[in-house]
């Protein structure tokens, strides 16, 4: 066998010929110009391959990184680049505003030169952060560098509008120099400013235009019929909203429902028109009301705390997302499921810990426990932590004070409340719950105190002749005569007020009889009292009843009095076809008597042929089977009728007090901001 030959060595591979720089750039154009973002990111990784650090390079990377919605890729390479002298913290501010991590964003820009781009950036976190006066101020900056957008335009509009200025947007728009008509985002967003002027009916109309608006530029733009109605879906959640605030219920609930079921609109509108349709049905159907909500709540990363889910927490204002969590708890109260409302609430006051309504629906939940003394309490510090917030939050630990019988602490609750304690009805309750506790001179304080503020006050509509008049009654009930008289004096001179008038007579006459008589001479006399002898009347046993208004005696002529003495003799009329001449029979005399009490009455015998015959323990458990069935079926029905009547109970309103029977409320749509990356 001839020996194998040995094989040659293989020559070693000929280095790839590198690509030049220029070639490689003018790639990086192309992907760019074609948005083919992930492409052109790899191509930069080649251009920083032959020559790291290439400024251009990397910003080309990260900006085409952003471009294709990779933002933790692009925040990777920022990081990674940070050793470069290169300033990427614009880049960076922008990535994690996309994060949501709007602080860390704002505290990004700090430092960086005042742009547009920059300012463009911080008005959308602002925006976002909720702080619209600082949004509006940066609004005003980018307007003296004349940048002729109607993206812009349209974000002064909705910032105008969530800043609560609606009555300011005609003049903006008139400074802008921009219609209702340049696009449907400005129209839905002058809408929302009618919404807040309660101009509803404009609104709605504006709203339809805008739809309509909408659906010819998405229509020319090639949109399909499904992203034209998602893309033109908060308008038809504020339409079905407008519906709601004008009182055309059934639509509006068909409208929500129409919305939710097709599952055709974006995220935050399906979440906004949820919430609504949960608020409107209130406390019907409350299974399925919480079932709507916990699909918009979830929890984050399997830990206890709540997040909203599909990426709602980056979409929604804190205010509607204060909302949801809010009307799921109230829901989590009208189904006695207290041991997730009390998790939930406390999870809430982490969330929004300036908002007075996690407290108050804290106290909801302690009240439903009944632990009264601790609502109280937590409310009560509240307000001494939180002095400009604290009004509703007194007002709630007033009800729930007066609701379960501490009227001491519902009066101390009102007293704090400066701006309503001298109301006609603040003072009246204050009044009755310190004559409840036995403190009647808390309550001639309260109301001494009230009539002095409004003899001070300026206002056109002054209501102290009805403070000073209820206050002299209270105290001519509470046997201060003299100072009642005084009060009484004092609006007859000041008002000349008949019932004061009368007040003082009634009141004078128990103490000064010579002032009484004074002031009687002014009462005027009543018609119909004259020739009527006083004298003579008080010695009669009593008045008889004068139909009239005339008291006095009334003189009959003649003619009347012969007419009257004529008694008038009628034939009496009998039944049809009975002879007077032969009556027959006399009646029953006992015929208006019960059957049972007649003498003729015999009773029935019973009838013994139906009896069961056997032991009588046989007897005894077909009676106790018959009977369980019995209280069962009953039981079953009365619980029914129980959840039915608990469904049907109506809320308190939105400023009512803390107690759980509160409904959920309504939330209307944002106004849109257009947001260019």
């Amino acid at each position: 066998m001839a020996p194998k030959a040995k094989p040659k060595p293989s020559a070693p591979p000929a280095t790839a010929a590198p690509v030049p720089l220029e070639d490689l750039f003018a790639t990086l154009h192309r992907h760019i110009e074609s948005f083919q973002y992930e492409s052109a990111a790899k191509v930069a990784d080649q251009i920083l391959v032959a020559s790291p650090g290439d400024e251009d390079a990397v910003r080309c990377k990260v900006v085409a990184l952003i471009k294709a919605d990779a933002i933790d890729r692009a925040m990777s390479a920022i990081k990674t680049f940070e050793k470069l002298p290169i300033d990427l913290k614009f880049y960076k501010a922008y990535c994690l505003y996309r994060q949501n991590k709007l602080q860390d964003a704002l505290s990004t820009l700090d430092g960086q030169e005042r742009n547009t781009m920059v300012l463009l950036l911080e008005s959308h976190i602002l925006y976002r952060l909720g702080r619209m006066d600082a949004c509006l101020e940066n609004y005003e900056k980018l307007q003296k560098f004349k940048i002729d957008s109607i993206d812009v335009k349209t974000n002064i509009i909705a910032a105008l509008v969530s800043a609560g200025r609606g009555s300011e947007v005609q003049g903006m728009m008139d400074a802008l120099k921009v219609k209702t008509s340049s696009s449907f985002d400005m129209a839905y967003n002058v809408s929302c400013s009618l919404i807040q002027n309660k101009r509803y009916a404009e609104a709605e109309q504006l709203l339809l235009s805008a739809r309509r608006i909408g659906q010819e530029a998405l229509m020319e733009d090639d949109f399909a019929d499904d992203e034209i109605e998602a893309e033109l879906a908060p308008i038809a959640v504020q339409l079905a909203y407008v519906q709601q605030l004008m009182g055309s219920t059934p639509e509006t609930i068909e409208a929500y429902a129409s919305i939710v079921n097709r599952n055709l609109a974006d995220t935050s509108s399906l979440a906004v028109a949820t919430n609504n349709l949960v608020a409107l049905k209130g406390t019907k159907d409350v299974s399925d009301s919480l079932r709507k909500l916990d699909r918009l709540i979830e929890k984050a990363n399997g830990s206890q705390q709540l997040q909203l889910a599909n990426g709602l927490d980056f979409k929604l204002f804190p205010r509607q997302k204060e909302a949801l969590y809010s009307n799921r708890l109230l829901l989590l109260l009208q189904a006695n499921r207290l041991d997730q409302a009390q998790e939930l609430v406390t999870l809430l006051q982490d969330m929004f810990p300036e908002s007075i309504t996690p407290v108050l629906l804290q106290a909801a939940v302690l009240v439903k426990e009944k632990k009264v003394s601790k609502a109280e309490e937590i409310l009560g510090q509240f307000a001494d932590r939180f002095p400009d917030k604290s009004k509703p939050v007194l007002l709630a630990r007033a009800q729930i004070a007066a609701a379960a019988g501490h009227s001491q602490t519902a009066a101390d609750s009102l007293a704090k409340i400066a701006d309503i304690q001298h109301m006609p009805a603040t003072v009246a309750t204050i009044v009755s719950l310190r004559e409840r506790l036995g403190d009647i001179s808390g309550a001639v304080a309260v109301l001494d105190s009230a009539i002095q503020w409004w003899k001070n006050a300026m206002t056109e509509d002054s209501k102290f002749g009805i403070i000073t008049q209820e206050a002299a009654t209270f105290k001519l009930n509470h046997g201060l005569e003299n100072e009642a008289s005084q009060l009484y004096e004092e609006l007859v001179k000041n008002h000349g007020s008949v019932d004061a008038l009368v007040g003082l007579v009634i009141t004078a006459a128990r103490s000064d009889l010579e002032k009484a008589e004074f002031y009687e001479k002014e009462l005027r006399a009543l018609s119909g009292l004259k020739g009527i002898n006083v004298e003579s009347l008080e010695k009669t046993s009593g008045a008889k009843h004068v139909e009239g208004a005339h008291v006095g005696k009334t003189e009959v002529s003649e003619e009347v009095k012969k007419a009257r003495a004529k008694k008038r003799k009628r034939k009496p009329r009998y039944p049809k076809g009975f002879d007077p001449a032969n009556p027959g029979p006399p009646p029953d005399p006992e015929r208006w008597l019960p059957k049972r009490e007649r003498s003729s009455y015999r009773p029935r015998r019973k009838d013994k042929r139906g009896q069961v015959r056997g032991s009588q323990g046989a007897v005894a458990k077909e009676k106790h089977e018959a009977s369980s069935a019995t209280n069962t079926t009953v039981t079953t029905s009365s619980s029914a009728i129980t959840s039915k009547a608990s469904q049907s109970a109506a809320g308190v309103s939105k400023k009512s007090g803390a107690g759980s029977s509160e409904q959920p409320k309504a939330s209307s749509s944002k106004s849109r901001k257009k947001s260019r990356s």
